[in-house]
């Protein structure tokens, strides 16, 4: 067996009391931010019952031929839609309680916007994978048992993640496990029947589907989230905590851009492109203030150049502020941005104009140039006041000209997206058994493992040997034993003699056959299926009450595109109907494993997991 064989380190675990939690994860945190967390969860609870009802409601009403019926009706109508616009100022109430986000140090500072994360329920992988190795990889599931409930705790712990580098490491971490299980366990010809539902930030309209893309989307919107929270909780009032504001907003800037330019046809309200548009604008903004902050931290001097840099720097923060309550005013997003969000991005563009202002008037009135002074340092003293000369112009032409004298905007840091550095967080296949990624994924079809047994005659195996991890039957002798027992070229060799051999190489396969001799061989081998033509998979999105909804549907290569487009498109199902048919699976498998000579190996005890103790639908970060 080789290296790669071997089980993965456990992630360390850190104690809190009586119990041990990921590092990265404290879901029994009693702070302001966890309490809040807690209200979102308790409020997307509500506004899901009430549009169920408002859903059953509006049914009634269209079958309904009773007059007084209709009536009654119509009056609990008006009651579900009074409740759920009371819920929605509620939420947004949450989310324009930016004070719990704030650094706590007595000394005052301007507020910044944090994005609250994104809620979520619970998911049972248990099922579907094991079914899904039994049936794809022909494997025993019960020898994955552990690999599940291992990635099944790492998404139960990225429910409470804590406000750190150790919580943003627990979001990517579980993020890259996801591609994963796509290549391992998410085929474009079908369904795997898990259903995830996640919560709108924004609206609290939850969103269902049977699509591995809503959950990687929105792990990475609550990346982008976190990272605006370790923002507002460092110490501003130092050079060292607003050097971390800067990169924390820009790297939520490249998390929430990244998810726009990569998951474009998102579902949720808060993760749709002009949203997310917003957002990245929201999140450079408060880069950019902070990068003023920095600049004005030592004192303020009258001293001429200063006050010119000083009152760029203002200028170029006001200037971004304008630009993001212009967004924000705009359609779609202009309903759905917290009130006090506009307002404040209103006042901060005034505020900082009207410093660059001063800042400009205080430099041309205490530095004026004295009688008999030479023109050139009026000159240059205007050029500091400007990142570039208009074109045909001088800067004493300039000075003269009024317009031209308004524009003054620049900065020495240029805040930029922060690409998120996925490669940097480094992450074990759970189920890297099942053999290499690159061969045995979702995508590709086998037969069964069959049992060959064979002989090498005279030290000849009747067979060369080629690729690496796994490797595969090449140049087979029709008439070599291997071939008699059923062996066909193109096979790929699993195990010899029960060991498995999909990750060992050429050279070690080899050595471990001819180490055999004259001795009978047991070897097995899977064939690659033809691979059957694609379509579309297809996924119900739920998104009642949102002016506008987006499908996020996973393509595959289909062979004729025409007839794709003349099928019809199901109706979708109500919110009601979804309500009512919720993903309850058993624990155990479905399928059943064939008993011929089958011992069942003792199941190795796991930790009980901490998050038995919590009430998983309520208890969030």
């Amino acid at each position: 067996m080789t290296d790669a064989l071997l089980p993965a380190a456990p992630q360390p675990l850190e104690k809190e009391g009586n119990c041990y939690f990921r590092k990265g994860c404290n879901p029994l945190a009693q702070t302001g931010r966890s309490k809040l967390q807690n209200q979102r969860a308790a409020l997307n609870q509500q506004i899901l019952k009430a549009m169920r009802m408002r859903t059953g409601a509006e049914n009634l009403l269209k079958a309904a031929t009773n007059q007084k019926v209709r009536e009654q009706v119509r009056l609990e109508l008006s009651f579900l839609n009074s409740d759920l616009q009371m819920l929605k100022e509620e939420l947004e109430g949450l989310n324009i309680s930016v004070g719990v986000y704030q650094n706590t140090e007595e000394a005052f500072t301007i507020p910044l916007i944090p994005l609250g994360l994104k809620e979520t329920k619970d998911v049972d992988f248990s099922v579907a994978l094991k079914d899904f190795i039994l049936e794809h990889y022909s494997e025993d599931s019960y020898l994955y048992e552990d690999e599940i409930a291992d990635l099944m705790d790492l998404r139960q712990a990225c429910r409470t993640p804590s406000r750190n580098e150790a919580g943003v490491e627990l979001l990517m971490s579980y993020f890259m496990h996801l591609g994963f299980v796509e290549s391992r366990f998410f085929p474009p010809t079908r369904q795997m029947g898990i259903l995830f539902t996640w919560y709108d930030s924004l609206t609290g309209v939850p969103v269902s589907q049977q699509n591995l893309l809503l959950e990687k989307a929105s792990i990475l919107f609550n990346i982008g989230a976190l990272y605006t929270q370790i923002g507002t909780r460092c110490n501003r009032q130092t050079e060292a905590g607003l050097e971390s504001t800067v990169d924390a907003f820009q790297r939520a800037a490249g998390v929430l851009n990244y998810l726009k330019e990569t998951f474009t046809h998102t579902p949720s309200y808060d993760m749709s492109p002009a949203m997310l548009s917003v957002l990245v604008k929201m999140m450079l903004a408060q880069a950019q203030e902070s990068t003023f902050e920095k600049v004005c931290l030592p004192g303020l001097q009258n001293e001429f150049f200063l006050l010119v840099k000083v009152a760029q720097e203002a200028a170029k923060v006001g200037e971004v502020y304008q630009q993001l309550h212009t967004a924000m005013n705009q359609e779609p997003v202009k309903e759905n941005i917290p009130y006090s969000w506009a307002s404040l991005a209103c006042v901060k563009a005034h505020h900082y104009e009207a410093l660059a202002h001063y800042f400009t008037a205080t430099l041309l009135i205490d530095h004026q140039l004295k009688p008999g002074e030479d023109e050139d340092h009026q000159e240059k003293c205007l050029s500091q006041l400007y990142s570039h000369m208009p074109e045909g112009l001088t800067p004493l032409a300039t000075l003269k000209n009024v317009h031209q004298r308004q524009l003054l905007a620049k900065t020495e840091r240029e805040v930029e997206i922060i690409v998120p550095q996925f490669s940097k967080v480094t992450v074990t296949d759970f189920f890297q058994k099942l053999g290499p990624l690159s061969v045995f994924s979702a995508n590709k079809r086998w037969t069964a493992p069959r049992s060959i047994h064979f002989t090498a005659e005279e030290g000849d195996l009747g067979f060369t040997l080629r690729g690496n991890s796994p490797v595969q039957v090449h140049f087979l002798d029709p008439y070599c034993s291997a071939a008699a027992a059923g062996t066909k070229e193109g096979d790929y060799i699993v195990s010899i003699q029960d060991v498995d051999c999909k990750w060992l190489t050429l050279s070690e396969v080899m050595k471990m056959l001819k180490s055999f001799g004259q001795d009978d061989i047991e070897m097995k081998v899977v064939s690659l299926l033809d691979a059957t033509s694609t379509m579309h998979s297809k996924c119900a999105t739920y998104s009642v009450g949102m002016q506008k909804t987006y499908s996020m549907i996973c393509l595959g290569i289909d062979v004729d595109d025409k007839t794709d487009k003349t099928k019809k498109v199901s109706k979708k199902l109500s919110f009601l109907s979804w309500g009512t048919n919720k993903n309850r699976q058993k624990s155990a498998s479905t399928l059943c494993l064939p008993s011929v000579g089958v011992t069942m190996p003792p199941v190795k005890k796991k930790l009980s997991s901490p998050f038995s103790l919590l009430n998983t639908d309520s208890s969030l970060y």
